[in-house]
């Protein structure tokens, strides 16, 4: 499998892009270096091949997401490291619209078991592709922010830049 990457500048720092054969197999949230994005998207990997023509148009997507303009993210993903209920749950995931939030137990029902929540968010954390799988959109049954890998920080400025955005 050949596997490429590429790094991303938007306004809110440097983003990481890795894609395999099957499609987009991890993305980075905004780091403040270029180095941090490359380690990110990078670990665990070898024999990945830099080529910044390879995600020109991804790019050029999630510079105009995070300066606050809707965009699509149809894109197709490599979802092989996932066990099927993560993967359910990863696409369900994916209806989420902009701008709008999910319960991890909405989210688990839609998957296909209704009491799994838990294990519904056990999928977010394992999530290597945020924002194309819009993890920051599910939270608490009570609509609190709850688990996020980039941090709640991140997690309530992204919703904030959907809502302002919509």
């Amino acid at each position: 499998m050949g596997l490429s990457y590429s790094l991303c500048v938007t306004v809110l720092g440097w983003v990481g892009i890795l894609g395999s054969d099957a499609g987009l197999r991890r993305l980075t949230l905004p780091r403040s270096t270029a180095g941090d994005a490359e380690s990110e998207v990078l670990a665990g990997f070898s024999g990945v091949t830099a080529d910044d023509g390879a995600h020109a148009d991804l790019c050029r997507r999630l510079q105009a997401y995070f300066s606050g303009r809707p965009a699509p993210f149809a894109d197709k993903l490599d979802l092989s490291f996932g066990s099927p209920f993560y993967r359910a749950v990863w696409e369900t995931t994916r209806t989420v619209p902009f701008g709008e939030v999910r319960s991890y137990g909405w989210l688990a029902a839609q998957a296909g078991r209704p009491r799994a929540a838990r294990a519904a968010g056990g999928a977010m954390a394992s999530n290597e592709i945020p924002i194309i799988i819009p993890c920051h959109r599910i939270v608490g049954s009570n609509g609190s922010l709850v688990g996020f890998g980039g941090g709640l920080d991140m997690k309530r400025r992204l919703l904030e830049l959907e809502k302002k955005a919509k």
